[in-house]
């Protein structure tokens, strides 16, 4: 099932930010997100994930479908790496956690506690989470913060396998993944501002 979105709207702050957003990513496919720092990638990315509503617009084979990476990794310190996982997989219904261990190399640290991992261990912990979803649409902001080459590497990899199963991505990112797909500039759709001197307001109060 394809992700639709046609004729979106997005607002931070109660502000619009992005606007006129129509795209579709297909299963078995990704979508790279560009745009500079602010300009409301993960407002939109949010808003797919269904974490709040659009201004205007729809977003079509969402919903139940979409497992979300947010900046934070949302790990518990207290739990373990595998106890992490198998917690996640029971929230989502999903059983088994060997195939997220593997992809992201975490089995030599299965039963170390999350709290003493260093940063980029946790980052990898974090985007494990996602292969215990058995969500078909992923949707990832900035996943690659706190990765070493070989990570960002694993992570590339676990990617072109979850599409190669017929899932679908819409990945925000600054650097170059050598994914196959369609690019999306945000900065294109920057949201206008309103004329807040229409109608007699006086620019004194600004």
């Amino acid at each position: 099932m394809t992700l639709t979105v046609t004729d979106l709207t997005v607002a931070r702050g109660g502000l619009p930010v992005l606007e006129g957003l129509t795209f579709a990513v297909p299963a078995g496919q990704a979508l790279i997100l560009r745009g500079p720092n602010g300009i409301g990638k993960t407002t939109l990315l949010r808003t797919l994930a269904g974490l709040q509503p659009p201004v205007k617009g729809t977003v079509e084979g969402g919903g139940d479908r979409v497992a979300y990476a947010a900046h934070a990794d949302g790990i518990k310190a207290t739990l373990t790496v595998a106890e992490n996982l198998t917690f996640w997989a029971r929230i989502f219904g999903q059983t088994g956690i060997e195939g997220a261990l593997s992809a992201y190399e975490l089995e030599p640290l299965a039963d170390r506690p999350a709290g003493g991992l260093s940063a980029g261990q946790k980052r990898r912990l974090g985007l494990a989470r996602m292969l215990v979803t058995g969500r078909p649409v992923w949707v990832m902001d900035e996943p690659t913060v706190s990765l070493d080459v070989s990570a960002v590497q694993m992570f590339a990899d676990a990617i072109r396998a979850h599409l190669a199963r017929g899932g679908s991505a819409v990945i925000a990112t600054h650097i170059e993944l050598g994914l196959d797909g369609a690019v999306l500039d945000a900065a294109a759709h920057r949201a206008r501002l309103p004329d807040l001197t229409a109608d007699g307001f006086d620019e004194a109060f600004l």
